[in-house]
């Protein structure tokens, strides 16, 4: 055994010495000593060199130097053996190494030595202490080392976790032997790449849109012919007034983001930062923060390279090849759930790109299909589930979403944000009782939740119960917590207050325009195109609707017979309003056009007014507007209030109007209306109405598009 100790020794020092004279005046080359000394130990053993060590006392007689030479030939020829047949020298590694047997620390290898090697002569207890020495500087030089790889090594759950043998994984699930080895071709994956990014899934939401083309947000900043898929943050649509119900929005993964995915699961606090007690509090929040979660099953990760450049293309852009990507991946694991998972994605993105509904419903299933694999773990579960939502929501499927919601918080009952999700979902089908009680329910259990607690107060608001809502949605606001900075909390806190005679509501306006939900303080509408002119009130040649305010003044007479005829309440006609927008009084309404489409039966009771109307395309293709009839009775006040879009101008016709105690705010000019005249303004500012006369009032309304708005955006723009 002593040549495996004599290569260990190597490893440790090596240095190249020349031609040395040992103790007994003989000179060796280093070439030839090694030949004898490479396998000393184990060809000496028979007492060759331990006699020659004997003669050599007596001094170098003709027969002792023979007999020395004999003893090196021999020592040759074991070395040649054990070259051979036990592999157990390498001579190009041990040729100009002669100081590294120096067993007796006397500088050179000489018959000494070779007693050391072979256990007749104890090493020198200077030597053995000087080695320590050595071997202890290097262990110190080369820990930290050790600890660095350690340390990066046990950040990986995916290394510690891998089977010691995929195939067994790929024998657990009964797949083919051709499909196992039949591995997609996929692109290399670069050092920069990051699979998966969590914000990428965290939990984006989308408008709730039947069409690709409808989206309103909460601030509509670009143009109609910039509009693409429906982005996060978006609002529900088609509800006039402001009386929308508020969308969820994302927890900004900023933020997802997509939510955000991760293909890389995420080392333990304790693993890569010691133990918690010893990190500081705020430190430990903001690490909890950014785990990952855990998409990856055991066998998921034996073909964690194939999925994430999968991952890759779709992170490209390059759905079309990522769909075939996961495919062939699907195909190839079946039992994957974060491969039918990927397919999912891929398949939204292209559904987006392509415009397609159709597509969309393809991901849809694909993404039921990834939940209900076994093996699927939680996060993953939970992530996929809350994308299907959300693009259920998106299709108007709100049913089909509620119960993807109801599914979820069956698994995961602790999770709060879940039932906050739930509860906009039943919101979203006009569901508000079930929606308070899940409300209740989280408040009950974080009662310090501020996405509840705004949530809670819009419902109390809707209910009428305007006092009990403002400290909930202003606790709510105040929280900061991510989904509460929507600009229907601060709309509805202000609206609120405001009735409450609370002269702090234009302080939460403020910062509602502040926090880039208004376009002013005044001008508080939510479904928005920036860059429209923006003024309380308009004249007709500014709006550049001309033509039509001349018919309307000039047929005033006949618009009026017409609404007379039709007045009379014992026909049904002129419903109450129901935007709760009346303090007090009675406010009823008799529609022609809502929402751009004609109301067919209403047009045969005026059939000159609707006439009249059909030649301007500007009125009746308003899809955020309306044309109606208006009659308020005496001792009617509406509260102050905004419309929901800029983009649209309104017209009111005086038919029958009192001469005194009848009048109309907007922002801080209050003007009243004359029969036969047409007066405009934008009702994206905020405007008021008294009915302190002793009869009724009635006005015709003609909702006309904004004049900057272009025809492309006329066409593409969502209704209101």
């Amino acid at each position: 055994m002593a040549p495996r100790k004599n290569s260990r020794n190597q490893s440790k020092k090596e240095v190249k010495p020349t031609a040395v004279v040992n103790k007994n005046g003989v000179k060796a080359e280093a070439a030839t000593a090694s030949g004898g000394v490479a396998s000393g130990g184990g060809g000496a053993a028979s007492g060759g060199v331990a006699s020659g060590g004997g003669g050599a006392a007596s001094g170098f007689s003709g027969t002792k130097i023979f007999t020395w030479f004999m003893v090196l030939a021999l020592l040759g020829v074991w070395s040649s053996v054990a070259v051979v047949w036990l592999d157990l020298v390498d001579y190009d590694n041990v040729i100009g190494k002669l100081s590294v047997y120096d067993a007796d620390g006397d500088g050179d290898f000489d018959v000494e030595d070779a007693k050391v090697l072979l256990g007749v002569k104890e090493r020198p207890v200077s030597l053995v202490q000087k080695e320590a020495k050595e071997e202890s500087a290097v262990e110190e030089q080369t820990e930290p080392i050790v600890e660095e790889v350690i340390q990066t090594t046990e950040g990986t759950e995916e290394e510690e976790q891998l089977p010691p043998n995929p195939s067994q994984e790929q024998q657990a699930l009964k797949l083919p032997a051709n499909v196992i080895s039949a591995a997609v071709h996929l692109p290399p994956i670069s050092d920069d790449f990051v699979p998966d990014d969590s914000r990428d899934e965290a939990t984006q939401p989308y408008e709730e849109s039947k069409q690709f083309t409808d989206r309103p947000g909460s601030q509509e900043t670009r143009e109609a012919e910039a509009e693409s898929v429906p982005e996060p943050e978006a609002n529900v649509e088609s509800v006039p007034d402001l009386e929308a119900v508020p969308q969820l929005k994302d927890e900004a993964v900023p933020e997802l983001k997509e939510e955000p995915v991760a293909v890389e699961e995420e080392t333990t606090q304790e693993d890569s930062e010691g133990n918690a007690e010893d990190q500081p509090e705020d430190m430990l929040k903001y690490k909890a923060k950014k785990k990952k979660p855990k998409l990856l099953n055991k066998f998921e990760k034996t073909i964690k390279t194939e999925i994430d450049a999968a991952e890759k293309l779709r992170k490209k852009g390059k759905v079309e090849e990522a769909v075939r990507a996961f495919d062939t991946l699907v195909q190839q694991y079946p039992q994957s759930p974060r491969c039918r998972y990927g397919k999912a994605l891929a398949e939204d993105d292209l559904a987006e790109k392509m415009r397609s509904n159709d597509m969309l419903q393809k991901a849809l299933s694909t993404y039921k299909e990834a939940s209900e694999l076994p093996n699927a773990t939680p996060d993953l579960i939970k992530a996929t589930l809350k994308k299907r939502a959300e693009r259920q929501q998106f299709l108007g499927r709100m049913r089909g979403a509620l119960a993807t919601l109801e599914k979820l918080v069956q698994i995961f009952p602790e999770d709060v944000a879940l039932k906050n999700d739930l509860g906009v979902a039943h919101l979203l089908i006009g569901d508000n009782k079930s929606a308070k009680r899940v409300y209740e329910e989280v408040l009950a259990i974080a009662p310090s939740n501020g996405f509840a607690k705004v949530h809670y107060g819009f419902i109390l608001k809707s209910e009428n119960k305007i006092a009990e809502s403002i400290p909930f949605l202003r606790d709510g606001l105040e929280s900061g917590d991510p989904g509460t900075d929507d600009g229907r909390f601060y709309f509805h806190l202000g609206d609120a207050l405001q009735r409450m005679g609370d002269d702090s509501a234009y302080k939460w306006y403020e910062r509602g325009h502040q926090r880039g939900h208004f376009a002013s303080v005044w001008q508080r509408s939510l479904y928005n195109v920036d860059g429209l002119k923006a003024q309380p009130w308009w004249t007709p040649k500014d709006t550049g609707y001309m033509d039509l305010v001349k018919t309307l003044e000039r047929n005033w007479r006949t618009i009026r017979d017409e609404a007379l005829s039709v007045i009379d309440k014992s026909t049904g006609l002129f419903v109450p309003e129901e935007e709760n927008l009346r303090e007090k009084g009675e406010w009823g309404q008799f529609t022609l056009w809502q929402q751009g489409k004609k109301a067919g039966e209403s047009c045969h009771s005026v059939p000159k007014t609707c006439g009249l109307l059909e030649r301007y395309p500007e009125a009746t293709g308003c899809k955020r507007g309306q044309i109606k009839f208006s009659v308020m009775q005496p001792g009617t006040h509406v509260w102050p209030h905004t419309g929901p879009t800029n983009c649209r101008l309104r017209m009111h016709l005086g038919l029958v109007i009192p001469k005194t105690g009848c009048k109309i705010r907007c922002t801080n000019d209050t003007r009243a209306w004359e029969e036969g005249k047409v007066l405009i303004f934008d009702d994206s500012f905020e405007h008021e109405v008294w009915q302190d006369a002793d009869s009724y009032r009635l006005i015709f309304i003609v909702d006309v598009w904004h004049p900057e708005l272009t025809q492309y955006q006329r066409q593409t723009l969502s209704p209101i």
